[in-house]
C-alpha cells in the first residue's frame, strides 16, 4: 500500500493498490480538486475485503499526479459557456476517462469495476461511455450527466466552490468543516476528522490551480445523455437525498437514462461519504460488482 506511478507518456499517475492482485480489479476515481486518499484507506481496505484489488488514483492535476501547465481563468469559461461559445480549455472528462483506461493498461487489466465520485462519477460514465470493453460494472456516486437542468448545485454551494482557495492549512480545515454544513451529511460527519483529513490533503500536495482546470473541464464537456442512453455496462447510481453540491436530480437522471441502471438514494447523505454510511455503500458496491464478473 505505497504511492506507485504509471508513466502514460503526456502525463503520469499516481496510485495505491490494496488486495489481491489475483482478484476482479475495483477502481476508485475521486471527484473535483480531491486527492487519491478522499477514498479512505480503512474504506479500501474494507472493498478489498470483499474479494477485490482495489485501485485508488490521483486524477490529473491532483495530488501526486502531473499537473498541466495551462492556466485557465474559470469565470471566463463560464461566461463563454453561458454565451453559447466553446472555449479552449487543456482537457476534458473524456481525456480523464482516458487516463483511467491507461492506468488500467499499466497494470495489464483487461476489464475492471468503475467506481466514480462526483467529477469521478462524471469521469466514471466517461470510461463506460468510450471504453466499454475496460468496463465490468459501473456506479456512478453522487454525480450527474452533465445535462444543465439536473444535478445543480444550490446557490451557497455554488457561491462556496468559487470562494478564493485558502493559503494556510489551517484555512483549508475549516473551509472543509464550513462546506461540510453546506453540502455534507450533517449530523454524520466528525468536524475534527474533516480537519485532519483536510491537514493530511495540504501536507500531501498543496497547489489549487488543478481544481481550477477540472473545473473548466467539467463546464466545457457537455452532455453523457446520449452515451449513457446506448451504455450496456451494468450499472448502479447512488446518491445522497441531502445533496446541495450535486442536487438528487442528477443520480435520478442518470439511473433514469441507463437502461436497466439500480438506483440506491441514501437518506441523509450529502455529497461526501462519512464513515456511518460506509457499511452501506460497501455492501451495494460488491453486491452489484459481484452480479458481474469481468470477462476473462
Amino acid at each position: 500500500m505505497t504511492d506507485t506511478f504509471a508513466d502514460l507518456g503526456e502525463i503520469t499517475l499516481c496510485y495505491e493498490t490494496f488486495g489481491d492482485a489475483a482478484d476482479p480489479t475495483l477502481l476508485l476515481v475521486m471527484g473535483l480538486g480531491a486527492q487519491m486518499i478522499a477514498w479512505d484507506t480503512e474504506l479500501c481496505e474494507q472493498l478489498a475485503a470483499r474479494g477485490f484489488r482495489v485501485v485508488r488514483y490521483d486524477n490529473r492535476d491532483a495530488g501526486l499526479s502531473t499537473f498541466m501547465p495551462e492556466p485557465v481563468d474559470v469565470f471566463a469559461v463560464m461566461a463563454q459557456v453561458a454565451n453559447g461559445e466553446e472555449p479552449a480549455v487543456p482537457y476534458k472528462i473524456p481525456d480523464m476517462a482516458r487516463d483511467a483506461a491507461g492506468l488500467l493498461d499499466h497494470l495489464g487489466v483487461a476489464q475492471a469495476h468503475v467506481v466514480g465520485a462526483s467529477l469521478g462519477g462524471m469521469i466514471a460514465q466517461s470510461i463506460a461511455i468510450e471504453h466499454p470493453e475496460r468496463v465490468a460494472s459501473l456506479t456512478s456516486v453522487m454525480s450527474t450527466t452533465g445535462d444543465p437542468d439536473v444535478g445543480m448545485p444550490s446557490s451557497e454551494a455554488i457561491a462556496a466552490l468559487l470562494e478564493p482557495p485558502p493559503s494556510t492549512p489551517e484555512q483549508l480545515a475549516e473551509r472543509r468543516v464550513a462546506c461540510g454544513y453546506i453540502w455534507g451529511s450533517v449530523g454524520l460527519f466528525d468536524d475534527d476528522q474533516l480537519r485532519a483529513e483536510a491537514i493530511a490533503s495540504w501536507e500531501r500536495q498543496s497547489n489549487p490551480d488543478g481544481v481550477v482546470r477540472q473545473l473548466a473541464a467539467i463546464l466545457t464537456s457537455g452532455s453523457r445523455a446520449e452515451g449513457l442512453r446506448a451504455l450496456e455496462v451494468p450499472t448502479l447510481v447512488v446518491h445522497g437525498t441531502i445533496d446541495n453540491l450535486v442536487a438528487p436530480s442528477g443520480g435520478e437522471r442518470t439511473a433514469e437514462l441507463v437502461p436497466d441502471a439500480k438506483l440506491l438514494m441514501i437518506e441523509g447523505m450529502g455529497h461526501d461519504l462519512p464513515r456511518p454510511l460506509w457499511g452501506q455503500f460497501v455492501d451495494a458496491v460488491a453486491a452489484h460488482a459481484a452480479q458481474h464478473p469481468p470477462r476473462a
